[in-house]
């Protein structure tokens, strides 16, 4: 499928202006989407597809604009999910039962994605499917700037599928320098602002956002709690009000309560996470 836009970034003076033009073309309605895709799959009218393809450019650019921290090009943002969008558009079938642009915002994102991969300095580091899946949420699912707790990372590693090495790997290259492959494009100042930026952030609840809750909710704890129960008493104490409580208790707290020096709370502690650590992965 072969089709010449009337618009593009490139012809337009910038992002928002571009953005003002595909936002005041006619938004279809379920019964237009309907006829106009029946006009494609059935007598393959490419005017048609036009038609459905102008009118979703705007989630183009609203998906493209959230891929604005990672410093590339927002022209090639744009041009890369319209790709996702007319790829959509083909493999689109009336009878999923939901409208394109639900459909659509997975090849969007997709095809952005893959080319974030291809032209950021990460693109070594997410060479595999876990560490990919890493790389574009956990900035997400960390709550603040400070380095991960152990507990945390462990949550993540549950939420995501992957091993707490591969969350710990990731956080020490997502929190480095970053600069472009292509040095040529660099700019001191233009980096240094780069740098300083929260990346990828998007505040809005996604379906990602939603599976990794329940996710979380439905199997992770489970797998650690199971894990914490066959500890002993005293290392199944200090775990739990440590790690799992909100009112989290210092070494301190133990080792009055048990009577012994805080250092050995601490190896205590250490012994306890180690052992669920091991019995975590077993759970794979």
């Amino acid at each position: 499928m072969t089709l010449q836009l009337p618009i593009t970034l490139k012809k337009t003076s910038s992002f928002e202006s571009y953005m003002t033009y595909v936002t005041s073309l006619p938004m279809l309605s379920e019964t237009q989407e309907k006829a106009l895709f029946k006009k494609y799959q059935e007598h393959n009218d490419l005017n048609a597809v036009q038609e459905i393809v102008l009118s979703h450019l705007r989630f183009v650019g609203f998906i493209a604009r959230s891929f604005k921290g990672y410093g590339l090009p927002i022209e090639d943002l744009v041009q890369e999910g319209s790709i996702g969008l007319m790829k959509s558009i083909k493999k689109f079938r009336l009878d999923f039962g939901v409208r394109l642009s639900s459909f659509a915002v997975h090849y969007i994102k997709g095809e952005i994605q893959e080319f974030v991969i291809r032209n950021w300095r990460l693109v070594k580091a997410t060479t595999t499917k876990a560490k990919r899946k890493l790389f574009f949420n956990l900035r997400r699912l960390k709550t603040n700037t400070e380095w991960l707790e152990y507990s945390d990372k462990t949550a993540i590693a549950e939420s995501l599928g992957v091993s707490v090495e591969d969350v710990t790997e990731m956080e020490v290259q997502l929190t480095q320098s970053d600069v472009f492959i292509d040095s040529s494009t660099k700019n001191d100042d233009e980096n240094s602002s780069f740098i300083c930026e929260k990346l990828l952030e998007d505040k809005t609840t996604s379906l990602d956002s939603q599976i990794i809750r329940e996710d979380f909710s439905d199997k992770a704890m489970a797998k650690i709690y199971s894990a914490i129960k066959d500890l002993d008493d005293r290392s199944r104490d200090i775990i739990t009000q440590r790690w799992l409580s909100d009112d989290k208790k210092p070494h301190k707290y133990f080792a009055a309560k048990y009577k012994v020096s805080q250092e050995r709370i601490r190896q205590v502690e250490e012994k306890a996470l180690a052992t669920i650590k091991n019995k975590l992965y077993q759970f794979h």
